[in-house]
């Protein structure tokens, strides 16, 4: 089987070096089976309106992105997976793309035009997560995903 790229995109400040430590552990974890990375993009200007800030975010987005790429944006609104259901969603990641992003938005979400020209939303919860947090959730829950896949014993359901 490929070997699929994940990209985990951001649109935040670049990360204390504490939480990529973790996310790296993951993406470690993964080498050979799934290649997994985080890129972050910086926030829009605060001196700009939320709308004009949205729209900068997005474009410089999809500067980030391959026209091949598989996109999901992490959104409240999305479907809400549990691991079982992550690692089928993994699978077909794997067997149908050669690269997925999972798009992190800022602290004023995603546009909507962006959302909507995404191929998936993915709900972690109905919670406002803080953005570093959901990294290495993500980070987690994809090492996880394989884990099921594999049949590695991390996963004790």
């Amino acid at each position: 089987m490929a070997i699929v790229f994940i990209e985990v995109l951001s649109v935040c400040r670049r990360p204390p070096v504490w939480i990529s430590d973790i996310t790296n552990e993951y993406a470690s974890r993964l080498v050979g089976h799934i290649a997994l990375g985080f890129k972050q993009i910086p926030p829009g200007l605060a001196a700009t309106s939320t709308e004009e800030r949205l729209k900068d975010e997005s474009k410089r987005l999809r500067k980030q992105l391959n026209p091949k790429t598989h996109t999901v944006v992490l959104d409240r609104q999305g479907k809400e997976l549990d691991s079982e259901a992550l690692s089928k969603q993994l699978a077909r990641w794997r067997t149908d793309f050669d690269r997925v992003a999972l798009v992190i938005g800022g602290p004023d979400g995603l546009e909507a035009s962006f959302r909507a020209d995404a191929a998936g939303r993915w709900s972690l919860s109905k919670l406002t997560l803080p953005h570093l947090m959901v990294q290495i959730i993500v980070a987690e829950q994809i090492y996880r995903a394989w884990s099921i896949l594999e049949g590695h014993p991390y996963h004790r359901g």
